[in-house]
């Protein structure tokens, strides 16, 4: 068999596609066919709530789990991962729509379009440049933070649907204020199936799949039964307002919703619009990105599988072009119903294309049914599947691992409620790379010594260990950069100042991965101070990487000392007179 050739290789890499279709059999599309059932159940009440919580028409949340879903069955690389609307990026959307014209006005919508084509084109940019690791610079308990405030602001702003009464706002007090100003506004029925919805589906949650079991059915099958309670709601509900003729009582309904294909929709190419979304678009992007990764690795690693980010983020990119492209919005990739689509057994992402065809009938031939369903059962819907993501043990946690990572996440928290999801967001974003940039400006430095008959070498402060008055070993445990030189010079100067007669100072870089040209400069300052001061800077352990950059500068040619393979030949080779032992501190 010949090996396939690199323009083989690379078009593989761009369309997965062409690796998992080569082993697609029978009973691949029997598992795959069944998770779609399951998930479009699912999916079909979700997005229909999603679309409500962005503040547009419930069919673009239909329409935005269609194509999208395709586009990722070709150019994503997680086999469970299901694309579509989320609560968070919906939240967001409504955010960024919001500042630019009023819901439901044809610009709103024309924005929210638009802003799924610009999320779009940036990540599927990145993706073909391979910038997948920049969400490593991303802070994973600011981004649980920032979610955390998320879904306390997007349950707060369905509480109007659930009381029945108009309530707006970008922040929590704003939200609240307006809800309790309104709530003698009140429709008691609409309350009353709002809160009945809601008890039912938690308690779908938790008691439906006990009661199910009990009846014989097998754990699989009843949790999977469980998790298409919500679909029972919106039935019931419908049937409900249509026995009792509820919507002449006052309670709101979805109303309209068009049967019929996604239409084709082309976003708005006006510059200044682009430059209006463009910060909400890149924050649309970095969450639902970082996300969506989240997930498919997860679940990845379940089944010993892999992804690739890069290339994830080429079929999230695809995904919200589709989405542009068929009048929805920006989409990506969903925690609930990807765990359901894993749990239903789906072997391929084909399952996520089998989801868009069930979508699509749904959208050409279920519409009228939704005519009379309460929009309080869809905020129903959005609090319990978003009460999930509230999660405030992660501020406990970092309160007892750090407290600089616990100042983070309260911030970011606190920010996203008092002020907006937006500000928050980028609070977020901006804290992440803060706490990068802190961590790394001040390296972990330990002067070391030798642990007695070994060749190992340990901090001075933390075991007891031999030194030798004229030698002075500084172990550096960070790659050295622009952020951190000085500090490394500062700290070996104030070492110096003191009355033993130091003659040598070795750095131990075995944990030094790069040394940028500021460290460099560093480095050749040091160097030259100790050299008027007769002292001779060596190095060792220097990785052959980080070796191979230092030749290619005069760094080494003006080197006083040496650059050792090992810190203990260093330590033979410079120490000439007994060595002492130095006693552990603490």
């Amino acid at each position: 068999m010949s090996r396939p050739s690199r323009s083989q290789l690379k078009i593989r890499r761009y369309l997965p596609i062409l690796e998992w279709s080569k082993t697609y059999d029978r009973d691949v599309l029997t598992s795959d066919l069944v998770a779609a059932v399951i998930v479009t159940i699912m999916l079909i009440p979700q997005s229909l709530a999603y679309a409500l919580l962005a503040g547009l028409p419930p069919e673009m949340g239909l329409y935005a789990s269609i194509l999208p879903l395709v586009a990722y069955a070709i150019f994503g690389t997680s086999r469970a991962l299901a694309v579509g609307p989320v609560a968070v990026v919906s939240l967001m959307t409504a955010a960024a729509a919001g500042n630019l014209a009023a819901q439901g006005t044809p610009e709103y919508i024309a924005a929210a379009i638009t802003l799924a084509f610009v999320s779009g084109l940036m990540l599927t940019v990145m993706g073909i440049f391979r910038l997948g690791f920049l969400a490593n610079f991303l802070s994973h308990p600011v981004i649980a933070g920032f979610i955390t405030a998320s879904g306390i602001l997007i349950a707060t702003s369905q509480l109007k649907h659930i009381f029945g009464v108009s309530a707006g706002g970008h922040n929590l007090l704003e939200l609240v204020t307006n809800l309790v100003s309104n709530l003698p506004d009140t429709n008691v029925i609409t309350l009353i199936i709002g809160a009945a919805t809601i008890a039912f589906l938690f308690w779908v949650r938790k008691g439906l799949k006990p009661l199910l079991a009990s009846f014989g059915l097998k754990p699989r099958t009843a949790d999977l039964l469980a998790k298409a309670g919500p679909v029972a709601a919106v039935a019931v509900s419908i049937l409900t307002v249509w026995i009792f003729g509820l919507d002449t009582k006052g309670v709101a309904i979805v109303g309209d919703v068009p049967m019929g294909l996604p239409p084709l929709t082309l976003p708005s190419f006006s510059m200044d619009l682009w430059g209006q979304i463009f910060v909400s678009a890149l924050l649309i992007s970095i969450i639902g990105f970082v996300e969506s990764v989240s997930v498919a690795q997860t679940l990845a690693a379940k089944k010993r599988q892999r992804i690739v980010p890069d290339q994830e983020l080429i079929g999230l990119g695809t995904s919200n072009i589709a989405a542009a492209l068929t009048g929805g919005y920006p989409v990506t990739g969903g925690f609930a119903r990807s765990v359901v689509n894993f749990d239903a057994g789906a072997e391929t992402p084909a399952a996520g294309a089998f989801t868009a065809v069930g979508i699509l009938l749904a959208a050409m031939l279920l519409t009228p049914l939704l005519y009379l369903l309460p929009k309080a059962v869809l905020a129903a819907t959005i609090i319990v599947a978003v009460l999930s993501l509230v999660d405030f043990s992660i501020l406990k946690r970092t309160w007892g691992y750090n407290r600089v990572d616990f100042a983070a996440v309260a911030a970011t928290i606190l920010l996203t409620l008092a002020v907006g999801v937006e500000v928050g967001v980028s609070a977020g974003v901006l804290l992440s790379i803060g706490l990068f940039l802190y961590r790394t400006s001040k390296p972990h430095v330990a002067e070391v010594g030798l642990v007695p008959g070994t060749q190992h070498f340990r901090n001075i402060n933390r075991h007891t260990v031999l030194t030798h008055p004229e030698l002075l070993t500084i172990r550096i445990d960070e790659s050295l950069y622009f952020a951190n030189a000085h500090y490394l010079q500062d700290l070996i100067y104030d070492r110096l100042a003191c009355d033993q007669p130091i003659r040598h100072v070795v750095l131990m870089c075995s944990a030094v991965n790069e040394i940028d040209t500021s460290a460099l400069e560093s480095l050749e300052a040091i160097n030259t101070r100790l050299g008027e001061m007769r002292i001779k800077l060596h190095m060792s352990e220097v990785k052959g990487p980080v070796m191979d950059r230092l030749k290619r500068s005069h760094f080494l040619d003006e080197l006083t000392g040496e650059v050792f393979l090992s810190q203990y030949d260093a330590h033979v080779a410079l120490t000439k007179s007994p060595v002492r032992g130095v006693a552990a501190a603490g």
